[in-house]
């Protein structure tokens, strides 16, 4: 199983080239960063772990610029978001910067995608809340025109693109109906964010891997209901604190890939965390 990791940087914490290297040094598999453009003071929408918002939320490093510099600075790192806010992204601006890291760290990159939890903050970017998923999907269906090989138009319900020159073109060759970087979904369990996985996505990250027993079994009917390949399905348990029962536990359900949470620190603290992470490796 390969054990990655997860953490939010900020301004205040170790630097992304730092635990970069760090990871890669101590032989973890990879970085996923998540993202916030902003977090409206207001706390209209409650905290989604309850309480109150913790410091970091409003202070992450954009993760494709921290990604770029661990790319930069690393050879075998996978690299990742979780989660990207698809919907409030362009996504002729998003579909350059996720081509463009994959290109530059060699096919390195997963984008993780989701629909996020802050209704203010994706007001303030246009969405309306109850049109997200759709708004996603479509988005995701336009980058996907634009990774294509020879140029390819888009008509969509929220956009649209002319066949167009776009390069550079991710490394990761399609597969099935996807086409661009390996792409997860994260979410909770059920039949719409399932359908989603299966038409556009190589796989789910559950946050937390919580009630996989159950919801795997499903997940898998709609993949193979879709005709996609039972063997491609990927799903990869997301911030998890580990425990070695529930590592074992992913291994028998077929999980080949797990990411670990990190806490939000500077370098000793982090590193002390992947020191104890070390006997999962």
């Amino acid at each position: 199983m390969r054990i990655s990791t997860t953490i939010f940087l900020t301004d205040e914490t170790v630097t992304p080239v730092r635990l970069a290297r760090e990871l890669e040094q101590r032989g973890f598999g990879g970085l996923y960063l998540p993202e916030h453009t902003h977090i409206p003071v207001s706390r209209r929408t409650p905290a989604p772990m309850g309480g109150e918002l913790p410091r970091e939320y409003g202070r992450t490093l954009d993760p494709f610029v921290a990604l770029g510099q661990a790319a930069a600075v690393t050879e075998r790192l996978a690299l990742g978001t979780g989660i990207t806010l698809v919907a409030q992204h362009d996504p002729i601006g998003l579909a350059k910067q996720a081509a463009t890291l994959d290109h530059l760290s060699g096919g390195r990159f997963t984008l993780g995608v989701g629909y996020g939890w802050n209704v203010e903050e994706a007001a303030d970017h246009g969405v309306a809340w109850s049109t997200r998923r759709e708004l996603g999907r479509d988005r995701m269906a336009l980058m996907r025109a634009l990774w294509a090989d020879e140029p390819t138009g888009y008509e969509g319900a929220f956009g649209s693109v002319q066949p167009s020159e776009a390069h550079p073109k991710p490394v990761q060759r399609p597969r099935g109906p996807v086409n661009g970087p390996r792409t997860l979904i994260g979410g909770g369990a059920g039949p719409k964010l399932f359908a989603h996985i299966a038409e556009y996505a190589d796989g789910w990250l559950p946050i937390g891997g919580r009630g996989l027993t159950e919801s795997l079994p499903e997940l898998r009917a709609v993949w193979e209901e879709a005709g996609r390949d039972p063997a491609h399905l990927q799903v990869v348990p997301y911030a998890v604190r580990p425990t070695p029962g529930k590592l074992a536990h992913y291994a028998e359900l077929g999980v080949e890939e797990v990411v670990l949470q990190l806490p939000p620190a500077d370098e000793p603290e982090v590193l002390r965390a992947l020191d104890a992470y070390a006997a999962y490796l």
